[in-house]
């Protein structure tokens, strides 16, 4: 999103700080299009060649002005902005209002009221203390992952018992080797039939009327049946298929998990000379893991050492935008996980138990990061492009740091971003200036 929008700042009562921002209509229209592809996102909406967003939206749901539907989110993006554009950290979200209509094509003017975040001290930056367990790592997570490779080539042969015995017929958990030939209103499946493919009974890989009709079968027995299953036709909507088919059981058949040897390293992965090769790289990739959580470890341990020095209160305010973040967060993991916030509470030993379980970890979260503030500024530390990066990998690992660092500046969360940089630095510059004591 282009940095032009317009942005006038104006101190008012207790300490509050009042934006009057103008959006131009290209930032509207991007604010617009990140919340609209958010929203498919949230509620699992596929994309469809050819179609917006809003179209599916209309399609699938029956949404008629998308745009409106998203509005108060697109406001808040708008808001953030100008918070971003002007320097300003809040001390928690700050509160929007759009002068007008919000609509395509035209700009937007905002007013935002942000409480700046508070800067706290501590009563000593002395250099902390604390004990940590030494660096070990484990030889057997090699094998480990050995065997997870020797896994993935795992290959399916005749089981000479089972294909013998004339009473042994197909059961769930079976691996078999079947002859399929499937028609469709007469059209042979290509992708389907096959003349001899290894099957897995009642692993989802085929729909559950397939699996009750082999099951029972016996090696050479051929059966006849149909069986529905999901489907997309050339405009990619969902129906429901009707398949004839012809099946023959060929064999039971069982997994046979390769031997990792020298030679077999040689043959399936000729990048390493031998097996001793193979198991260097492995260590190298497991150490550099497993260093990348005992240096998290140790972070933990000065944050926690160094909080015990803050001093100060913390507003109402700041707890309340804190829960309701942490709320919607654990709604979201529940709904993700097919569960409800009603039934984790209750789990969790009722509504003030969760209360008080939350309040807890609220103010650990809010008072280790306002001391990292305070660690930061003492000592005057500054981050550049790389700590930006670092702080973007360890908010999510699997993302490019460049593409989130966009991201979340293009969406306003700059201030953020620096925020979690600025403290991932601080916590560092603690670890590297402690007095550890290193247990057996």
């Amino acid at each position: 999103m282009g940095d032009t929008i317009k942005v006038k700042q104006t101190d008012i009562a207790d300490g509050l700080i009042r934006l009057e921002a103008t959006a131009t209509a290209h930032e509207v229209e991007d604010a617009l299009q990140m919340a609209h592809v958010g929203f498919a996102q949230q509620m699992g909406l596929m994309p469809v060649p050819d179609k917006t967003v809003a179209e599916v939206a209309e399609e699938k749901m029956g949404i008629k002005d998308l745009d409106s539907i998203v509005a108060d989110q697109v406001i808040d993006t708008l808001g953030l902005l100008a918070v971003d554009k002007k320097g300003v950290v809040p001390m928690f979200p700050p509160k929007s209002t759009a002068h007008g209509k919000l609509k395509r094509g035209s700009d937007l003017s905002i007013s935002i009221e942000v409480t700046p975040k508070l800067e706290y001290e501590l009563t000593s930056y002395e250099p902390i203390a604390f004990e940590a367990k030494k660096f070990v790592q484990d030889d057997a997570e090699i094998e480990k992952e050995l065997q997870t490779i020797a896994e993935t080539y795992t290959v399916y042969v005749r089981d000479e018992e089972a294909s013998s015995d004339p009473e042994r017929t197909v059961k769930t958990g079976d691996f078999i080797k079947i002859e399929l030939e499937a028609h469709e209103n007469g059209e042979l499946m290509q992708g389907l039939s096959t003349e001899g493919r290894t099957y897995s009974v009642g692993q989802g890989y085929m729909p559950a009327g397939f699996d009750e009709a082999i099951e029972g079968m016996k090696v050479g027995e051929e059966r006849t049946f149909s069986f529905e299953g999901p489907g997309l036709d050339d405009d990619f909507n969902e129906y429901t298929q009707n398949v004839e088919a012809r099946v023959k059981v060929l064999e039971f058949q069982k997994e046979e998990i390769p031997e990792i040897t020298d030679e077999w390293v040689k043959a399936m992965m000729p990048l390493y000379k031998d097996l001793d090769a193979l198991k260097a790289e492995i260590g190298k990739s497991i150490e550099a893991h497993d260093r990348q959580e005992y240096d998290g470890y140790l972070r933990n341990l000065a944050a926690d050492a160094i909080q015990k020095r803050f001093e100060g209160s913390i507003p109402d305010e700041a707890y309340e935008a804190a829960r309701d973040n942490m709320m919607r967060n654990m709604r979201a993991t529940l709904a993700q996980q097919g569960s409800s916030w009603d039934e984790f509470v209750e789990q969790n030993g009722g509504t003030e138990q969760v209360s008080m379980m939350m309040m807890l970890e609220i103010r650990h979260m809010l008072v280790q990061g306002f001391t990292l503030d305070a660690v930061f500024r003492h000592f005057g530390l500054t981050i550049d492009d790389e700590d930006l990066n670092t702080a973007c990998r360890m908010m999510n690992p699997a993302v490019d740091p460049r593409r989130m660092r966009e991201q979340m500046e293009r969406t306003g969360h700059g201030f953020a971003l620096r925020e979690s940089a600025e403290r991932l630095k601080a916590n560092q510059y603690l670890v590297d200036h402690a007095d550890i004591t290193y247990l057996d």
